[in-house]
């Protein structure tokens, strides 16, 4: 009940602001959010990172949706830290005795009580194995599990409640997002994810000189245990730009570039937060990419419209992007598709006129904002990618000032014309197996419809209404009209009824009308039961052909 206090009285601060476009927000604001205010992006900020780690890293989430939160919210949110105060050394002693056997000294060689670093999932200390390895320990914070888990169920009934109450719900998709946002973070609480995703990396970066990736020790690992090689360097943002010149910055940045287009596009691997602060120059002037809690894996489809997206911004065809942004989104209403492709297509041509100054991720949360004003819902791969670009464009930045996304692009179109018509001998195969199918039914298939037409027995049943269910509908109606005339004529009988002196009587009036009037007041309490009951059947198969809804033809 506390947390849904700090929820309610967040929501209530911001006056819900932060859910809108800036120019959206003046009827939804409160007296105390007025320009210059505290209750501004940077409060909102500070706020969810009071409320701690499940808060904080929805606040990193939002950061990405800038279809919509207005710009300075998203920004202010994409600047969230998760530095926390220290775990005390006992219990993370105790973590990795439950875990490895041992406490940290017993278990490594030397272990550094004091942290080099405390977030809010995890606290990282330096350490030696019995092998002489020089590693970082990182260690699950005791109870964030329980935490997060009490924080999502009141995230997800919050999130219920706006889906389903407001006009906001349908084009936010909040549950759709909670429930997104629950996976990531259920993956960021189980290191042995991170581990895989961390030795994947390493794989992939063999081929890059100027690259690393620290590798990690199964041996030392476990689901809140995770032990990894010592990286010693610099955050790239913490370096002049003389030093950065000086250990070939333009080389790393090129490399790097190609690294993330070539994970992307050719394997379907995001690592979604490239951050300078994820990012180490090494003693021998290597990059070094760290934590890999945010790893998505981008599906084919979503590639592959990507590198078409990205070939029709190059050509300048707003139509085209328009049209493709059109089947990468969710519609939650009717749209002015011809408006639609005029702010599209002015964004198109703004894009070119920057020439190689434009950054890919920049256009690509561009494209979400306009989606979101146009009632469009954007999907989480698309947000995540343009973010996770986003971030890159920065990083680049630092390495070479002179760095442009468009000439990289042209660089590296091998790979996006290549991943682009590639077809592995799993595909292929499936592909042949469907045309032989196809083709051996393709004759009797053919006959049968030819016969049909011939014979003037060829037919189409398309099921606009349901009829079965319309018919039964109207039986109801007649069913319910006419219990309702006989249960009123009874009681007009009745009371006509109650006027005839002759016969036995009850209470000074006549029975036979008493009974008459019995039968009524039984037979109409007994109507409304059933009419209840039916209207709870029915909206019952409503909601589950809602849920279950008929397959279209393109499906």
């Amino acid at each position: 009940m506390s947390r849904i206090a700090e929820l309610v009285r967040l929501i209530v601060r911001h006056g819900g602001a932060a859910l809108l476009h800036q120019e959206r927000a003046a009827k939804y604001r409160t007296d105390g959010d007025n320009e210059g205010s505290n209750d501004g992006p940077e409060q909102l900020a500070a706020d969810l990172e009071a409320m701690g780690p499940t808060y904080i890293k929805l606040g990193q989430l939002l950061s990405t949706r800038h279809d919509i939160l207005p710009p300075q919210y998203a920004d202010a949110l994409a600047r969230l830290q998760d530095n926390v105060q220290e775990v005390p050394v006992e219990l993370v002693h105790k973590t990795i005795r439950e875990d490895l056997g041992g406490d940290g000294h017993a278990v490594f060689a030397e272990f550094d009580d004091k942290p080099l670093a405390a977030a809010s999932i995890g606290q990282v200390h330096r350490a030696f194995t019995k092998e002489g390895d020089e590693v970082v320990v990182k260690v699950l914070r005791p109870t964030v599990r329980e935490d997060v888990k009490a924080d999502m169920d009141v995230l997800m009934q919050v999130a219920r409640l706006i889906d389903t109450r407001t006009k906001l719900g349908q084009r936010l998709g909040a549950v759709e997002m909670m429930q997104q946002f629950r996976r990531s973070l259920s993956d960021e609480l189980d290191y042995r994810k991170e581990r895989a995703n961390q030795d994947k990396f390493v794989e992939l970066v063999e081929d890059y000189e100027f690259l690393t990736v620290p590798k990690t020790y199964p041996d030392y690992c476990t689901s809140r245990v995770l032990t990894m090689d010592y990286v010693e360097g610099y955050k790239i943002n913490e370096l002049s730009p003389t030093t950065i010149e000086d250990i070939g910055g333009p080389d790393i940045a090129s490399s790097l570039f190609r690294f993330y287009i070539e994970t992307l596009f050719k394997y379907g691997w995001l690592h979604a937060d490239p951050h300078p602060g994820n990012l180490f120059i090494t003693r021998d002037n290597q990059l070094a990419i760290l934590d890999f809690g945010m790893v998505a894996r981008i599906p084919k489809h979503a590639r592959d419209k990507l590198i078409r997206l990205l070939i029709a911004l190059g050509e300048g065809d707003g139509d085209q992007v328009a049209d493709l942004v059109a089947t990468m989104v969710h519609s939650t209403g009717e749209i002015d598709i011809d408006e639609f492709r005029a702010e599209v297509g002015y964004l198109v041509s703004s894009v070119l006129a920057l020439g190689s100054d434009f950054q890919i991720g920049t256009v690509l949360m561009e494209l979400a904002r306009i989606s979101g004003e146009f009632g469009l819902r954007t999907p989480t791969d698309l947000t995540m990618i343009g973010k996770a670009l986003l971030n890159l464009d920065e990083t680049v930045q630092y390495l070479d000032p002179n760095f442009t996304p468009v000439d990289a692009v042209q660089d590296n179109i091998d790979i996006l014309t290549g991943t682009g018509l590639h077809i592995s001998m799993a595909s292929l195969a499936s592909h042949t197996m469907e045309t032989k199918d196809f083709l051996s039914h393709l004759p009797r298939r053919a006959n049968r419809i030819m016969d049909a037409l011939s014979d003037g027995e060829l037919s189409f049943h398309i099921n606009g209404i349901d009829e079965d269910r319309l018919v039964e509908s109207m039986h109801q109606v007649a069913n319910r009209v006419t219990a309702g005339l006989v249960l009123a004529a009874i009681t007009v009988a009745a009371a006509l009824m109650s006027s005839i002196d002759s016969g036995p009587q009850i209470m000074g009036y006549p029975a036979v009308s008493l009974i008459f009037f019995l039968i009524a007041a039984i037979g109409g309490l007994v109507f409304i039961v059933v009419i209840f009951a039916n209207d709870r059947r029915t909206r019952r198969r409503a909601k589950e052909a809602e849920a279950h809804p008929y397959h279209t033809l393109e499906d």
